[in-house]
């Protein structure tokens, strides 16, 4: 089945499907969808609504991905879910106690892990491998793990361990580094002016020590010392001899949301502008029918390299192994009282 799905992951408008998009989610046969707060009303709600997509796509074989980092990136939101801690209490409580704040990102991350498996969410576009520096936009901010390439691969480790072993697959993100961005991608497009020898001893050191992670989501940036024209997201170059090559990624790279203003451009061109770089996938998040219906015109099926990575991220889930959750909310206990 996964070799008729193509190559894109779609948003949808609201709670449960119209008629409009089932036909759509029926003929254009996406390899995933993804859920935002939009979509996200209770349990149940969620749970149909993953059940509509598959009905209509007629295949469970598509990915239902969605961004629940902790801190302030979360889709599911109290009072039917946890607040969870971001990304900077595990690298402060790494600074003082190394091995507790490992244990404590694996366990949250098997705690978050349950609550999507549970909806029948299988991909959580998380961890953050971005490594910010002095000055950056705080786009990334408290999303990051440390300020240490050491801290925020081991960090990002725990946690993209801790899902795997909760049956939901990490991505990491944002490939091949977001940190030093002076100003928003999902506004405008950040110049990254760093050479790409500093780059390579920093920015790229995280995603290289996760190269073995299933999936990795582009950063919307451009990097003039590696490619002048192209951000990260189009850059036939930067894909192919850093992501592919310099930091041995070979999971499936799927674009950050081509609909961000970091890129300019309609959804028919981004889409083919990502694949033709070498992007597995499209991602298009907005839920705009005649933009969903431009991608999926030109988004190829699964072929080749791509389905062979779809298929591989898929391998990986597996049915959760048992944890400590008393340990878990013990570990979290501070970093909850701060979200709370």
């Amino acid at each position: 089945m996964i070799s008729s799905l193509r190559a894109f992951i779609s948003g949808c408008a609201t709670t449960i499907l119209t008629e409009d998009e089932t036909s759509f989610f029926r003929d254009g046969q996406p390899c995933g969808l993804i859920l935002f707060r939009r979509n996200c009303e209770n349990s149940e709600q969620i749970h149909a609504l993953v059940r509509q997509f598959h009905e209509a796509v007629g295949s469970d074989q598509p990915l239902v991905f969605i961004d629940q980092e902790g801190g302030r990136v979360q889709r599911l939101v109290p009072p039917l879910w946890r607040r969870y801690p971001s990304g900077r209490f595990f690298g402060g409580l790494h600074t003082r106690d190394p091995a507790t704040a490992l244990e404590a990102a694996r366990l949250g991350a098997r705690l978050i892990a349950r609550d999507l498996a549970a909806l029948g969410i299988t991909v959580n576009c998380a961890p953050v491998l971005d490594l910010p520096v002095q000055g950056a936009h705080d786009v990334i901010g408290d999303r990051a793990y440390g300020s240490t390439v050491e801290q925020v691969a081991a960090l990002g480790r725990a946690v993209a361990e801790g899902y795997l072993e909760g049956g939901v697959l990490p991505v990491i993100k944002h490939i091949p580094g977001h940190g030093r961005a002076g100003v928003d991608s999902h506004h405008t497009l950040p110049v990254i002016t760093a050479s790409h020898d500093e780059l390579a001893q920093t920015d790229f050191q995280p995603f290289r020590a996760l190269a073995d992670m299933p999936l990795a989501m582009t950063a919307h940036i451009l990097i003039p010392a590696i490619d002048r024209t192209h951000p990260a997201s189009t850059s036939a170059t930067i894909i192919r001899d850093v992501i592919r090559q310099e930091i041995g990624f070979d999971g499936l790279l799927m674009s950050d949301d081509i609909g961000m203003k970091a890129l300019n451009g309609g959804a028919d061109a981004l889409s083919r502008a990502v694949l033709n770089a070498g992007c597995d996938v499209v991602l298009h998040c907005s839920g705009n029918l005649a933009e969903m219906t431009a991608v999926a015109g030109v988004a190829p099926e699964l072929n080749g390299d791509a389905a062979r990575r779809f298929a591989a991220a898929r391998a990986r889930l597996i049915d959760p192994a048992p944890f400590d959750e008393d340990r878990a909310l013990a570990l979290l206990g501070e970093g909850l009282a701060e979200t709370a």
